[in-house]
């Protein structure tokens, strides 16, 4: 049960914050089903033949569920139905919705983009994720792109220098508007014209990556471009940890790798990702479990230690703890709703 639980809405996103120690992953079972109010501003600005278009290219391309486009680093989604929330990974990308409403649990944070807004994410980072509207007439529909930090970095040499801003979370949201949705639009129209996509489809995405910095979320993504900074160390060490996750770890051999103090590590750590290192690592463990509970058809004893675990009782304990139920119950539940090798 919840305490002292306050839940806001805005057009940036959905908040939540309780001074209890609550499950926040029933809180944001329950956020799923809250229906959205009032109009899109997209709308109001007179942004709504864009986002047709989006939609129509979109829909075209991608009859259902997610598909990898021709253009590398993007990504297409559909969904004819709402989604209850579902672990897993983000990795540093752009995520747009057209049409429909999703949201995102980080820690204690959980944020909502839809038409609106977009989302943007930094580092490596466990999440939990629900499709709070879609439906057959108007299905979710959405795209995400992978952002590469050395082309971030080379965008920044060809513009002025910014004042230093504060770090902030791994994800975030922003308002969309016309100057970002329209080069967006252009890179998905390269999908009908593959023979001019080699060529055009990088610089499509270097006008992309120039209008993210110049807009609301630019500082936050000058941290990931620049290799001195705390965001970017930390960086380092979440791609670390999700190549080396079933390995034994150390705060101070991490806090090296990130050319950081054990302390300013973990303080640091804990701002971008919301969790500890070990409670990352544990996030990424147990996700990879439930993924080869349904791939790969081994006893959850041997998944354990395939991810890292020497107690199988430690395994079961833990798995039940973020996903509800013990491993076998759990991955059982999830093929009879669908999810399976090619579910998300």
């Amino acid at each position: 049960m919840v305490e002292n639980t306050a839940i806001s809405l805005s057009s940036r996103g959905l908040h939540y914050a309780s001074d209890g120690a609550g499950d926040v992953s029933h809180i944001l079972l329950i956020s799923c089903l809250i229906l959205p109010i009032g109009d899109d501003p997209l709308m109001e600005n007179g942004m709504d033949t864009t986002l047709e278009q989006l939609c129509r290219s979109i829909a075209r391309h991608c009859a259902g569920g997610r598909h990898a486009s021709p253009i590398d680093g993007l990504t297409l989604f559909r969904s004819d139905q709402p989604r209850p929330p579902v672990n897993t990974l983000y990795r540093p990308t752009l995520c747009v919705v057209a049409q429909g409403r999703k949201r995102v649990l980080l820690g204690e944070r959980i944020l909502e983009y839809n038409a609106s807004n977009y989302l943007i994410v930094t580092v490596d980072v466990p999440v939990q994720g629900c499709i709070v509207e879609a439906s057959p007439e108007r299905p979710l529909l959405s795209l995400s792109l992978d952002l590469d930090p050395g082309r971030l970095a080379g965008m920044l040499l060809a513009l002025p220098p910014a004042p230093p801003a504060p770090e902030k979370p791994a994800l975030a949201v922003s308002a969309m508007d016309e100057s970002l949705a329209e080069p967006l639009l252009r890179l998905l129209k390269l999908l009908d014209h593959p023979a001019d996509a080699a060529v055009l489809a990088p610089l499509i995405e270097q006008e992309i990556y120039y209008r993210l910095l110049q807009g609301e979320q630019g500082a936050l993504l000058r941290h990931v471009a620049t290799a001195g900074s705390h965001l970017a160390r930390i960086g380092l060490a979440t791609s670390w940890i999700r190549s080396h996750f079933a390995e034994p770890i150390s705060i101070d051999q991490l806090a090296a790798r990130a050319r950081m103090s054990p302390t300013s590590f973990h303080r640091h750590f804990k701002a971008v990702t919301t969790m500890s290192p070990l409670q990352y690592r544990t996030q990424i463990r147990l996700q990879e479990a439930r993924r080869l509970m349904l791939t790969d058809g081994k006893d959850a004893g041997a998944i354990g230690y395939d991810v890292g675990y020497d107690s199988a009782s430690q395994f079961n304990r833990e798995y039940r703890r973020l996903f509800g139920r013990p491993p076998a119950a759990d991955a059982a539940l999830l093929r009879g709703q669908g999810f399976g090798p090619a579910a998300e």
